[in-house]
This record gives structure tokens, sequence and C-alpha cells, in this order.
């Protein structure tokens, strides 16, 4: 009973935030085997993919192949790197308000995670989708989105943050919902032009929520073992009672 006390305590060290991290990291595992399988056996939401992505391909038009090339393009390397490069900036201005923490998560995360989904595309070694008249050609495998797990990583990080700092519900829901809507732009965009299926942008979103909360949940962790550290060192000493010998 005390160790579940413990795990499930909100200020601990390792509490509930260790707690809830490792649990939406082994519910993302569980979640993308399941899609990963899916992916292999051409079953579940898997034998979906051609049918959504015939139907995007044969209804794609302006303005909105326009807008799809924007976002795929905002979540490149390229775009990531400037995405990036701006989140650090803020976060190093913040460094006296627990930013060092966040920056640290930022470079774990995308960065990371990124290349975590280069692993897994050479050990899947799905093919892309293959269309008469493609809007885009690829030579590299589909299988998880690289665009989609770059979006939720960083996305997911700033919704994050401002969950844990914003003051006001309102602003907390706004960026939330806004993070979600730029994760699911980006998505969309790689199954609108023909560089993934469905289950790619699937499997890609699941992966960057597993990675984000090892490293979230390990920054915070960080975070409270140095803060009980340093409050353990700044308490005062115990007096030494010395014995008074009676002679």
């Amino acid at each position: 009973m005390r160790f579940v006390e413990a795990r499930l305590t909100p200020g601990g060290e390792f509490g509930l935030h260790l707690t809830a991290g490792a649990a939406l990291m082994m519910a993302a595992v569980a979640v993308f085997a399941e899609v990963a399988e899916d992916v292999a056996e051409n079953d579940g939401v898997a034998a979906f993919d051609l049918h959504v992505s015939n139907w995007m391909h044969a209804h794609a038009q302006e303005p909105y192949t326009s807008v799809m090339w924007l976002f795929t393009h905002l979540h490149s390397v390229a775009g990531m790197c400037v995405l990036v490069a701006l989140a650090a900036a803020f976060f190093w201005r913040r460094a006296a308000r627990h930013g060092r923490y966040w920056l640290l998560a930022l470079g774990l995360s995308v960065p990371g995670g990124m290349l975590l989904n280069v692993v897994l595309k050479h050990i899947y070694q799905r093919s892309r989708p293959v269309f008469e008249e493609p809007m885009l050609t690829l030579a590299t495998y589909s299988f998880p989105s690289g665009h989609t797990v770059a979006a939720t990583l960083f996305w997911g990080l700033v919704a994050s943050y401002a969950v844990m700092t914003a003051q006001r519900w309102r602003v907390r829901g706004t960026v939330v919902a806004g993070a979600t809507l730029m994760v699911l732009l980006a998505g969309t965009s790689r199954i609108y032009l023909g560089a993934h299926y469905p289950s790619d942008v699937l499997g890609a979103m699941v992966e960057g929520c597993g990675w984000l909360a090892v490293c979230i949940t390990g920054c915070s962790t960080l975070r409270r073992r140095q803060a009980a550290k340093a409050a353990s060192a700044a308490q005062p000493a115990a007096p030494a009672h010395s014995a008074q010998t009676k002679g």
C-alpha cells in the first residue's frame, strides 16, 4: 500500500506524474503494435488505406492542394528546425522558471523522436502509395510518417507546456485545441499529397505520444529530484546536543 500511495502522490519525486507517464507510454506501445500488425497483415485500419488514399487523390483540387503543401512544408526537416529553434529561444529566456527542463525535453523529444522514426521506417520497410499522376514522389519508406511524428512531438510539447504553466483553463484549452489541429493538418497533408497511407499517419501519432511521454516524464522527474535535493540542502542542520557531566 505504501508503494501504491507513493506512485499516486501528486508532488512526489516518483509520484503521480511518473505513473501517468508510464501508463501513457505503455498504452502507446500497445496501440502502435496493433497498428503495425494491421499494416503487416493488411488488416484492420490498414484495410481502408487504399480506399482513403485513392479518394483523397481523386478529389484533390485548389485551394486545398496549396494549403496541404503549406502544412507539409511547415513540418518538414527544414520547417521543424525553425520551429524548434523558436521554441528553444522561448524556453531559454525562461530558464529561471523551469525553462531549462522544457528546453531539455524539447531537445530529447523532437530530434530524438525523428531519429527513432527513421529506425522504425527501416524496420517495417513499407512502400509508399503509388498513383498514375503523383503529386509527390519519395524513395524512402512509408511507415510511420516522419512529418506527422515531428508535428505530434512538437505541438504535443507546446500543449503540455501550456497545460502545466498557463493559469487560465481557457488558455490551456485553446492551446491544446490549436496543437491538435496542427497535428491533424500535418497528417492529413501527407495523405492528401499521396506520400502516406492513413495507417502511416496514425502510427506516427501514437509513436509520437509514447516518445513524448517518456521525454516529458523523465525531465519532470529530474526537475523534482533536483528540487528535493536543493530543499534538503537548504534545511538547517539539527543542533548537536552535548552531554554534560556532573562533577
